[in-house]
């Protein structure tokens, strides 16, 4: 919280993006929206170490300790979001639940997929889910970070860090523009149980559907917290034995042979 230098560095980060404002492209029949939040990821990513080195290791740990809080504001404006609109909700209440069954879909697409380009074990971690925190605790506790599942997932809640916002923002925009589905719809699928993508998707769409604003934010802030709710749930129950099952399954038809037994992770 006293780090001065990452406050006026966020501070101008922040500015720089909102100066840039919302830009659109148009794309066929509809158009691809970029947010300011994409340009300051992109901005914040030139400062790091690796590029102009202006943020240093120590700007960057402390970032990452307050995460949380801003998180904890975000979930509280769009908490005020839901208030108002809940009768709505609760009539959508059965396509919220339904929806839920989505969180099947990164087994059912991932494992597959991974093994066929010559993963291993480590697809079960990264692929049972979005591998998100609740979903990166779990593996810790099932496998351990040190498996080859731990660094799956961890692998994936790198990857899905630096870069989910981008492509659930990108993917919003675009079926929006190209496919027949409503707004509450893709809002609905927005909340994939991270915050931040939640957010890059429904600032697409309601950049595309201003009059719709309130409603997409509703849809999307429930969305979010159903799947907080479930979702490590059914990653307990379902994804995490279903990827186990079809990892063994798509192992055979690729090998000829079910994959060897896991190595134990030793505990000191």
């Amino acid at each position: 919280m006293k780090n001065i230098k990452l406050h006026i560095i966020v501070l101008l980060i922040v500015c720089i993006s909102e100066f840039i404002g919302v830009k659109s492209f148009k794309v066929g029949p509809g158009s691809i929206v970029f947010l300011p939040m994409l340009f300051a990821m992109v901005i914040a990513i030139f400062l790091t170490p690796k590029f102009l080195n202006i943020v240093k290791e120590k700007e960057m740990d402390d970032a990452g300790s307050l995460i949380s809080i801003t998180l904890m504001l975000l979930m509280a404006k769009y908490g005020t979001n839901i208030g108002p609109t809940l009768p709505k909700i609760l009539a959508a209440s059965p396509a919220l639940i339904l929806q839920e069954i989505g969180n099947l879909g990164p087994p059912i697409l991932a494992i597959p997929l991974g093994v066929f380009i010559g993963l291993k074990r480590e697809v079960i971690g990264g692929g049972h889910s979005i591998s998100r925190e609740p979903n990166v605790a779990l593996v810790a506790e099932k496998y351990g970070l040190d498996s080859e599942e731990g660094r799956g997932v961890l692998g994936v809640y790198v990857v899905g860090t630096v870069l989910g916002a981008i492509f659930i923002g990108l993917l919003s925009s675009f079926l929006a523009a190209y496919t027949p589905l409503h707004p509450y719809a893709l809002a609905m699928s927005t909340g994939v149980g991270s915050a931040s993508m939640m957010t890059a998707g429904i600032g697409s769409l309601i950049a595309m559907f201003p009059d719709m604003a309130d409603m997409i934010t509703a849809f999307g802030a429930a969305s979010n917290v159903f799947t907080g709710l479930d979702g490590l749930y059914m990653s307990i129950w379902i994804a995490l034995p279903m990827s186990e099952w079809l990892y063994k399954k798509c192992y055979r038809m690729k090998y000829g042979e079910y994959p060897p037994n896991p190595k134990k992770t030793e505990e000191k």
